[in-house]
């Protein structure tokens, strides 16, 4: 029996944490992956094309859409964003587990895809808070935060579609949740079967 990782979608409104909460996890934690998806807006001061995301033109972007190259994608204000259905596929039959920053509409293609995907969503404390973050991190005008404050209302009403939910207050205790999740997943029965098949003959015997 082989073993297959498992697929985390990772949502949140913008400002709450999501990316820094993933970036720790991947790093403190063996065996998993973050997507990097393709996306058709600017690239920002500090980013690497390849690391943080794949730019690509709209052009670009159309036409890997016609050939069916996403496992899924989504419009977030006047920019796209996807994600390489054959990148995914490859990783997860390695064995490795991979993460799916995505918003929610990214993560209800998803489920339709993959059943199996493990949805996680990710709160700010207050919306005082989210403002203040969004405000901190001095990359965009009034005006584009307002507009992030008004579509964090309907990003956030998604949240009952995730398995599990974590409330972004405490950074430090918010990551040693969401590690928690993905050590539980590993322990469930079905994923230890594959990864000890042959322990578990011998056991047996």
């Amino acid at each position: 029996m082989s073993y297959r990782g498992t697929l985390y979608t990772v949502s949140a409104p913008s400002g709450a944490g999501k990316t820094s909460l993933v970036k720790m996890l991947a790093e403190n934690t063996n065996n998993i992956r973050v997507s990097v998806s393709h996306t058709t807006r600017p690239i920002r001061p500090g980013e690497e094309h390849g690391v943080n995301y794949h730019f690509v033109s709209h052009e670009k972007f159309s036409a890997m859409v016609e050939q069916i190259e996403f496992l899924e994608h989504a419009q977030v204000f006047t920019n796209y964003y996807g994600t390489s259905k054959s990148w995914v596929e490859q990783t997860l039959n390695s064995g490795v587990d991979v993460i799916l920053e995505i918003d929610w509409q990214g993560a209800q293609q998803v489920r339709k895809q993959i059943p199996a995907a493990v949805g996680v969503f990710i709160l700010p404390p207050s919306r005082d808070a989210l403002h203040q973050r969004l405000t901190g991190r001095g990359q965009d005008g009034e005006e584009v935060i307002q507009a992030r404050m008004a579509e964090a209302k309907n990003e956030m009403s998604h949240y009952v579609e995730a398995d599990f939910l974590v409330i972004n207050d405490d950074f430090d205790q918010a990551l040693t949740e969401f590690r928690a999740i993905v050590l539980a997943q590993r322990q469930k029965l079905e994923k230890q079967q594959q990864m000890h098949q042959n322990l578990l003959i011998d056991l047996l015997r």
